[in-house]
């Protein structure tokens, strides 16, 4: 077995903390985007919208693979993908995901965990036109997930598809499009080099008198509240 115990790294040295007192906002929606700003403007990280997004089937069988957010708000994340490859295939029978953002860098992290919901079809034409070309083609041209005698095949795909249209006639495939994933918990991490790291959950609650107590379960913005993890 490979030893990797003694692979470590330095995150940050308690001057940079995360602080329930003192959050730039109470808002997660908020604090994700500063935190997707500064990593955007470091040059470090070539993808800042980079996620992992963890699916499951019916029966629990989890299953993860990193593709970019292309878009939120203070409804929820947005990636596109095909509804037939195998996240497509689980969240139509288990329309939960969690995600994962992950800035090395700069020794953040971001969780979030929610229900998912599709799209509309006039969303996903929209985004759709506004792909580049090649991306459009290589859409239209995959199967995503489904076995294939080899990478001859797609080229092939590829060469066919071209020939038959031109840039902007693409059409975008029907088993292609968007989903959203609706959060109940938003967690925010930062790395501490003594391994005491910062971890804050925003979280969806019904609560009373006795749980908000102000210590533990802070009151948030809008409907959110948010408490420190142990790391």
């Amino acid at each position: 077995m490979a030893n990797l115990g003694d692979m470590r790294t330095c995150y940050n040295n308690r001057t940079n903390l995360l602080i329930e007192d003192e959050l730039p906002f109470k808002c997660p929606y908020a604090i994700f985007d500063k935190w997707l700003t500064e990593a955007k403007e470091d040059k470090r990280i070539i993808e800042p919208n980079s996620m992992c997004v963890a699916t499951a089937t019916k029966s629990g069988i989890p299953s993860a693979r990193y593709i970019l957010c292309k878009g939120y708000d203070k409804t929820g994340f947005i990636f596109f993908t095909h509804y037939t490859s195998r996240k497509g295939q689980e969240l139509e029978e288990n329309p939960n995901a969690a995600l994962t953002f992950y800035w090395p860098p700069i020794h953040r992290s971001i969780r979030v965990e929610g229900k998912v919901e599709k799209l509309s079809s006039e969303i996903a034409d929209e985004y759709f036109k506004t792909r580049p070309y090649d991306s459009q083609i290589g859409a239209l041209c995959s199967d995503q997930s489904k076995p294939i005698e080899g990478r001859h095949v797609l080229f092939e795909r590829e060469i066919e598809l071209k020939q038959k249209y031109g840039e902007g006639q693409v059409p975008r495939p029907e088993q292609w499009g968007g989903y959203k994933v609706i959060p109940k918990c938003i967690e925010f991490w930062q790395g501490q080099s003594d391994r005491i790291h910062d971890r804050i959950r925003f979280r969806k609650v019904t609560c009373d008198d006795n749980e908000l107590d102000g210590k533990v379960l802070h009151k948030g913005a809008d409907d959110w509240f948010y408490e420190r993890l142990a790391p």
